[in-house]
């Protein structure tokens, strides 16, 4: 059996954001790219599962819709423990447009499992894995925090308002990862470095489709006022500020 997570290249997130072209697209200057956090677990989880011998997964691939310099974080994927990545290449214009690329792949590489983090880093959009089940017409299972498989059996479990649900299903799905698949990512040993250099990064042409919206321009958030000091003898003026400006009481 295979598996294919699905990875955004998306900024640290300690990274400054500045835009370029009259605020209509982030400056890359300085900035260090990194696996999305969701998508990072998801592949942890995904290598897990072949490292058991007990499961028959053989293979985990990686995908990523972008451009060169996703290569490095491809590459990290592959350090990691991934076996091969795909890069197609193409700005991910929106998350239509991404679901839409994948997909196309898959139909002619057909995988058992599709891992997607439940949303990036940068845009939030938690969108991507939803799209693809209906690009690829297969069940898509959404905030998964457990993945295992038992006798055979693909169990899963995933949080719900006020609890958890548990799943029992064939594949192929799409799953759509949330925190707690696995309990850390996984960091690239010294030995996994020098591995992936001879492991193979695919670059394929995307396919023809259109995306369905545009960056018109980014805005930042308004900086944050200063902090205001209360003394101690004014506890009244400090209940009167948490009620009517931080509105927590």
């Amino acid at each position: 059996m295979k598996i294919l997570v699905c990875i955004s290249n998306v900024p640290d997130t300690t990274t400054k954001i500045k835009f370029a072209n009259n605020n209509t697209q982030v400056d890359d200057a300085g900035v260090q790219w990194i696996i999305n956090p969701w998508d990072e677990l998801a592949l942890t989880r995904a290598i897990e599962l072949k490292e058991d011998s007990s499961n028959s997964f053989d293979e985990v691939c990686v995908v990523n819709v972008g451009l060169a310099k996703s290569d490095a974080t491809l590459r990290k994927a592959l350090a990691i423990g991934a076996d091969k990545a795909i890069r197609i290449d193409a700005e991910p214009l929106d998350a239509y447009f991404v679901a839409g690329q994948i997909a196309d792949y898959i139909k002619n590489n057909p995988f058992d499992i599709v891992l997607s983090g439940i949303e990036s880093s940068d845009y939030n959009g938690s969108s991507v894995g939803g799209m693809l089940s209906e690009f690829l017409d297969c069940p898509a299972i959404s905030s998964m925090t457990k993945l295992e498989v038992d006798n055979g059996e693909i169990i899963i479990h995933r949080a719900i308002p006020g609890g958890k649900q548990v799943l029992e299903l064939q594949a192929p799905f799409v799953g759509i990862v949330q925190k707690g698949i696995t309990n850390e990512p996984r960091i690239p040993a010294m030995r996994g470095i020098m591995m992936a250099r001879k492991k193979p990064l695919e670059v394929v042409s995307p396919v023809d489709l259109k995306a369905l919206s545009h960056i018109v321009e980014f805005e930042l958030p308004q900086a944050k006022a200063s902090c205001r000091m209360i003394s101690e003898e004014r506890l009244e003026a400090l209940v009167d500020l948490l009620k009517s400006e931080a509105k927590v009481l």
